[in-house]
């Protein structure tokens, strides 16, 4: 058929689609994108599908091929235009659409972009992503004369962001958006809320001049230490490429990762819900889920992927899901999605009504040894054998480890991980015990098994 259209298979990641500009990623492959989601969407009894971008150079082009491929199908479709992915998110809610695409190559190099997608209000990912390639190859697309209009949805998001905050004293704040999709929705929050912001990297710029925009990697957020240092702050906030992750400096210029974020976060939750469901990550600290065991509530370790979370918390009716990268997740008095943006409203209000400073608030939390996150080249097709070659090992030594998502395996010294990431080639290790000497043997037993499969470890 003439209509066929075959994705690299690199593309078709487990939950979005992903590739090097000019490469493996081409405007024929976002419109062909389009056609197959706007077919899937039409099939499930829906019309109207919501489409945003990032602030990528490649991204206006990526999104007007998307919009004809949907068009072609037979979609309505409402653009939103430029800003970060839980902007796209929250059209889809506010809009009802059937569905929402969003393109981005989130925190990855200037020369990648990608698409994320939902269908209805639920994640659009694993077996779904595969099937659309399929239908693709397969040419069986949909027809039909759909329509596009352009909606302006950013000052609706920028004020349900304004009304989540809570505080009860200004707080002097540092912003660093990493010249990434979320900058012009940071600058008029700030503008709104009281306080004193320092705004550095604001301005959207898809080359990323000034640092690479992923707040996991403590290089990129050495310019916000120095920024609050320097100012004074209270704390400092930092977004990654599309604005679904968050990084956080207390007053001190610490970091605070993911899982010890959602320590207090939980805390705020569980005051009001007891006993809810709080998910966390396999990457996530001991201490959080002991934490919330503490609390109350009741922890669930999941998969890594703001896709495998979301859907969890749906199952399980969670109010708060996170991941150690920073996608934090509520659905207590929002939507259930991934938004830094909200997650940094949420927790300056927590900060200004608590009397106490973050970097207190930081300093009384458990003092575990552990490794940040760490991410080492792997190539694509190896990064899952790799994975499943030491879980293999370690089931013959009767280690104790679980593996729903890689191989998470726990000793007397506390536990390391190992898995494979969705969107790069690289694998991802983490290792945490309560003794520097516990930390030392767990990163040996870790770099022993990558050894044992040919792959360099990390530097430690």
């Amino acid at each position: 058929m003439t209509d066929c259209h075959r994705f690299d298979p690199t593309l078709l990641r487990e939950y979005d689609v992903r590739g090097i500009v000019g490469k493996t990623l081409s405007d024929a492959d976002a419109k062909a994108l389009g056609r197959a989601f706007g077919t899937i969407v039409r099939r499930s009894g829906g019309a109207r599908v919501c489409v945003g971008y990032d602030g990528r150079l490649s991204s206006p082009e990526m999104e007007s091929a998307v919009v004809s491929g949907l068009m072609e199908a037979g979609i309505n479709v409402t653009r939103v235009g430029r800003g970060p992915t839980p902007m796209l998110y929250y059209a889809v809610c506010q809009f009802e659409a059937d569905g929402g695409i969003m393109i981005t190559g989130s925190h990855n190099p200037p020369d990648y972009n990608g698409f994320k997608m939902m269908l209805g209000r639920k994640s659009f990912y694993g077996t779904d992503i595969q099937d659309l390639g399929a239908l693709a190859a397969a040419g069986d697309f949909e027809s039909g004369e759909g329509s596009a209009e352009k909606v302006e949805i950013l000052t609706a998001y920028v004020d349900v962001l304004v009304k989540a905050y809570e505080g009860d004293r200004p707080l002097k704040v540092a912003w660093d958006s990493g010249n990434g999709a979320a900058g012009e929705v940071m600058s008029r929050l700030t503008e709104r809320l009281e306080g004193t912001h320092i705004l550095i990297n604001a301005e959207i710029d898809g080359t990323f001049p000034n640092h690479h925009p992923d707040p996991t990697v403590i290089e990129n957020l050495r310019q916000l230490q120095d920024s609050v240092a320097a100012q004074g702050c209270d704390l400092g906030i930092a977004f990654d490429g599309d604005g679904d992750r968050i990084g956080v400096i207390d007053g001190k210029g610490h970091v605070l990762w993911g899982d010890q974020l959602m320590m207090i976060w939980a805390a705020e939750i569980l005051n009001t819900m007891p006993g809810a469901t709080i998910i966390a990550d396999v990457k996530a600290s001991q201490a959080l889920f002991d934490e919330i065991e503490r609390l109350g509530g009741k922890p669930l370790m999941w998969k890594t992927g703001h896709s495998p979370i979301k859907s969890k918390m749906l199952e399980t009716g969670a109010p708060l899901a996170g991941e150690m990268s920073g996608h934090i997740f509520f659905a207590d008095r929002y939507f259930g999605f991934d938004d830094a943006l909200y997650a940094a409203v949420r927790l300056l209000s927590i900060i200004s009504r608590s009397g106490e400073s973050l970097a207190d608030i930081h300093a009384r939390m458990p003092a575990l040894m552990n490794t940040p996150e760490l991410r080492f080249d792997c190539p694509e097709d190896r990064k899952f054998v790799v994975i499943d070659e030491v879980k293999a090992r370690l089931e013959t030594a009767g280690a104790q480890i679980n593996d729903i998502d890689g191989v998470r395996v726990k000793t007397g010294d506390g536990w390391w991980l190992l898995r494979a990431s969705n969107t790069q080639a690289v694998l991802v290790a983490r290792c945490e015990s309560s003794t520097m000497e516990g930390l030392e043997r767990l990163k040996a037993a870790l770099v022993g098994q990558l050894k044992e499969s040919s792959i360099t470890p990390p530097d430690f």
